[in-house]
Formats: structure tokens, sequence, C-alpha cells
């Protein structure tokens, strides 16, 4: 064995009590550790030299559900650690993982109307099952454990994960209609395509062996590292109608260029679902903001419908950490269906990490963004905070205004205009986007710089004629709002200037730096300004702390301007 090969001072591993893992990338056997704990430990810091795994409850059920046991990452933490593991944590895993499984759901074989049955060996844990208030109403005391009507599938299984119960679901996956998708080996510009390594095992990793367990999942990766082909590669491996729930419009656009760019099917074949079109095909694409829609607050959603409108065999939720609370409602109903889940990060700043597992799928596949750096996959990002101060005039206003009023007046700081101005100046060959969060700000930004502005309002013929310029190059600058910061294939922007953000969203902070990490064969720079000595100043080390945690350089310069 490699444990046997290995002097203890040339391991990977350090084993912490509080079940973190701390990875030395330079140990000869640092790769090998990481892909053995990739499966059961959430990759939290990559900076150079330590990486920081966490061994949580979701990640060990995660492991649970691959068909992992205790004992397999006992035996990996063994194998791979510098020292002597922690007495106690051990015991704790086993404990954790024991949980799933405790409860199983299957279909049960003698109920004309389709039912299910969670099936509970050990009585302490039926009768706990059965006190639950909040699955009073779906549960019907059954021998062996519970009858459930197969709606409630997705419902029962969140309350579960959220008391602590994660559940194996056996029900069988229904086929839904067939479809001929084939991959292409030139895209329709003639350009050689083929799929990368990673994306292959992504695919490869939910889709499985199409036994109990596969065809269901979340991927995450990197933005830029092309999370929309892992997709496509999901669909010609299953071969089945296929609906694609994203953000915006301009993202659905994306998905259907993508589609007819790389595969086999033909603009018949593929259907917008938007507030724009309202069609239904083999292969339908909508957005969530419709799905989610209702008349008014306590009506009802009318566009659920489009989720019964065909036989679909595959949901694919992009950005799936953004799911809205109405389309977690809906795809509770549809555990029956494979789902996939891609995203660029899994954080939730409502903590809903649980629901995404429960009713999307467990992660099956991730890759630090650095490792996809080193390999020329992904744009090398230099990220820089300068810091100025707020204008005299606005100190006193700054110092007696409410907290929400004091973030805004430190956001809109009016000494950021000089900066972006310098900035582009600074950068004459870069197209570079400038994004922030209030309009007043942008719209002045965008007149200043007498470029075009891209917000929620902006009709969407608009915004695909101002990214089509920015893409053939007419146009180096656009200034954006928080609608770039999902979905929006820009693969010549190697620049962000973000003057504004949504109070240190972790979460935001991927997207937009996503925005310019497609591969340039050069570098790409971000930049956030912010306002010195004011609560921006807390917000901004939220983000920080998080792009420092993926391993990017992040310094911070301090800027005079009067």
């Amino acid at each position: 064995m490699q444990e046997k090969n290995l002097s203890s001072n040339s391991k990977a591993l350090i084993v912490q009590s509080d079940r973190t893992l701390l990875l030395d990338v330079h140990c000869e056997n640092a790769e090998a550790a990481r892909q053995a704990v990739i499966p059961f430990a959430e990759l939290e810091k990559s900076p150079e030299h330590i990486h920081t795994y966490r061994i949580t409850p979701l990640s060990l059920w995660n492991a649970a559900s691959a068909g992992l046991t205790p004992q397999d990452v006992v035996d990996t933490l063994k194998e791979f650690s510098r020292y002597e593991i922690p007495a106690g944590i051990t015991e704790g895993f086993s404990l954790l993982m024991s949980r799933y499984g405790k409860i199983r759901m299957v279909q049960d074989s003698e109920d004309p109307d389709n039912r299910l049955i969670l099936l509970i060996d050990d009585e302490a844990i039926r009768l706990e099952i059965g006190e639950l208030k909040t699955l009073g109403k779906y549960l019907v005391k059954k021998e062996g454990g519970y009858s459930l009507a197969l709606i409630d599938r997705g419902t029962v299984k969140r309350e579960l994960i959220r008391v602590g119960w994660p559940v194996k679901d056996d029900a069988p996956l229904l086929d839904g209609e067939g479809l001929e998708l084939n991959m292409r080996e030139c895209c329709l510009s003639g350009r050689p395509f083929a799929p990368r390594d990673y994306q292959l095992t992504a695919a490869s990793s939910v889709v499985g062996s199409g036994g109990s367990g596969s065809g269901y999942g979340v991927i995450v990766l990197p933005c830029g590292s092309g999370k929309t082909i892992v997709g496509m590669l999901i669909m010609s491996m299953l071969k089945t109608n296929t609906l694609i729930l994203t953000t915006n419009v301009a993202a659905v656009h994306q998905w259907i260029e993508e589609l007819l760019d790389k595969t086999d099917l033909t603009r018949e074949q593929i259907a917008e679902y938007s507030g724009d079109s309202k069609s239904v095909a083999p292969v339908t694409v909508a957005t969530y903001q419709i799905i989610a829609w209702r008349p008014d607050k306590n009506g009802d959603f009318p566009h659920f419908r489009l989720f019964r409108e065909r036989k679909w065999g595959l949901v694919i939720y992009d950005e799936v950490h953004l799911l809205p609370a109405p389309v977690f409602r809906v795809t509770a109903e549809l555990q029956a269906v494979r789902r996939l889940g891609l995203t660029a990060t899994l954080i939730r700043e409502d903590g809903e990490e649980g629901a995404v597992f429960s009713l999307v799928g467990p992660k099956r596949y991730d890759v630090p963004w650095k490792d996809l750096e080193r390999q020329g996959w992904i744009a090398e990002a230099i990220c820089t905070e300068i810091r100025l101060d707020l204008p005299e005039r606005l100190k006193i206003p700054y110092a007696t205004a409410s907290p929400r009023e004091k973030y805004r007046i430190a956001a809109e700081n009016p000494l950021k205009e000089n900066i972006v101005l310098q900035l582009i100046e600074n950068h004459p060959e870069d197209q570079i986007l400038v994004i922030g969060q209030y309009l007043s700000q942008l719209n002045l930004l965008a007149k200043i710089l007498n470029v075009p502005i891209i917000t929620g309002k902006t009709p969407n013929v608009e915004r695909e004629r101002i990214y089509g310029s920015f893409k053939q190059g007419e146009v180096r600058v656009i200034v954006v709002s928080k609608v770039a910061n999902f979905a929006i294939d820009l693969p010549d922007a190697s620049m962000a200037v973000q003057v504004s953000g949504s109070f240190g969203s972790r979460q935001e902070e991927a997207q937009r730096l996503g925005r310019i990490l497609r591969p340039k064969g050069r570098n790409a720079w971000f930049f956030s300004l912010v306002s010195g000595y004011t609560v921006e100043e807390e917000f901004a080390a939220n983000r920080q702390k998080f792009l420092t945690e993926q391993g990017y350089k992040y310094s911070i310069q301090k800027w005079d301007y009067k």
C-alpha cells in the first residue's frame, strides 16, 4: 500500500479534531490525497500552500449516497494522514453515515395509486418520525413504516434531512419520452469540438451505471469551465426529452445557441419558454422567473403546468444555488424525474444547501478553481481591492445615516467615478465590464463613459444587441447591473470593475469573477472599489475571504482622490 511506501512527513493530510483536513499541496502524494477526500469532504479554502477541507454531515451523507462506508473514510484518512487521527472523530463519522439508509423510500407495488413507502426497521426511529408535526399531513402509518403520495416524495425527503435523517431514495425514476441526441465532432463554424476530460468525468458521475442512485445530482465547476457542455453530455447519454431552467432570457438564448452549435438537434426540436415566448418542444429552455411568477402572492403558479406539458426524462437546473422557493416546491413534486444541478458554488446565503441535496441530488463532482486555471482551462485572475476615502461633504451624512443608508452612501461614493476612468485608461487592450448594484450610480457611469448600460429594465432585444457588439469588439466597455451576475457568456471579457455589490455576498463574488474567466491567453483583472473606514469595507472583507479561499491572490491598494 501507499502508506507503507511513504514516510509520515511525506503524507499530505493533517486531520484535526474539528473535522477539518489540511492538505499540504507540496507533498508528493497531495493530488492522490485530494482525489481521495473529495467524495466525503467539502473544499473550503485553497490558497497557495495549504488547502482546507471540512467533513460535515452533508458531505458524509454525500459519501454514503455514493456507496462509501465509514470504514472507507477512516481508511482514506489513515492512508494519507501525516499524524495520528484525533481520538473520537472517526466514531462520529460512523454515527452520521449510519443515518443514511436507516430510512428507505421505495415504491408500494401493491398500491394502485403508485404510493410510496418509507421503510424504517428501527422502531425508535419509526416512532420519532411519526411524532414530527411537519410530516403529519403527508404520512400514513403502515406496517414497517409509512405510506406517502408520490407527489409528496420530495417534500418528505426535504423535511427529514432538516431533522438529520437523509432518505435513501430507492423508488424508481420514470423514463421520459425518448429523443435521439448526439454531440457534434465539429461546431457549426467548422471548428473541431471535443469535450474535456473533466467534463466527461462529471457527466459520467451523474449518469452512473443507470441503477439506483444514478441519474440525479449536482455538478460544481467554476464559471467559464463549460458547465453547459456537461449538461449537454448528460442529455446525449440519457437521450430523453429535457427541460432546462436558467436565470434569465439571455441565458436561455445562450443555451439554445450552444445546443444548436454542439449537438445535432434542429431548431424545431428546441423551444423557449420565457416572458418573451412560451412554446414547448422535446428540449425546452425556460427561466426561473416565469416558472415562479403568479398573478398575486396568494394565487397559484400558472406556469407550473410546464413541468407536466411533456413526458420529461431530465430536468436541468442551471445555477442551481439560485433555486427560488417556488421552484423548490415544484421540484419536490418531480422526484421521479432525473435531475441535474449545475453551479459554480453551492453556497446559499439562506443556508438551504440541504434542500438542494434532498430535492435535486447529492454533489457528484467538483474541482478547485485553481486546478483548472493551472491546466489552462480558465484564465488566471488577479484580484485587487482599491480603497478610497469618502469625500469630506459625505462624512457627516454617513455618520448619521441608518445602517442600510450607510452602505448605500459608501457604495455610491462619487470618487469611484475617477478611479473607473483611470482603470479603463490603464487597460487599453482589455474588454471591460463595470458592474454595480445601484442604478443611479450605473446610469451616471454609463453617461460619463459614454458606453451602453444593461439593467433589469433593458429589453431583451437591446441586451442581445449590446452583448453582440461587445463580443464583436465594436464596444470595449459596458456597464451592467446585477443581471450580469448569472449565466452571461461574454468570452472576450478580460476585466471587471466592481463599483458596488450585494452586502458582501460570496455567491455574487463567485458569479462576477466568473464573467472574466474564459481563457484568453492572458491574465484577467478583477477590481473592487471600496470606501475605506465604512461598512462597505466590512462587507468587502467577506468577499475577499471567499476569493482567497478559492486560491486567488487578493491585494489591497489605497488610492487618494479628492
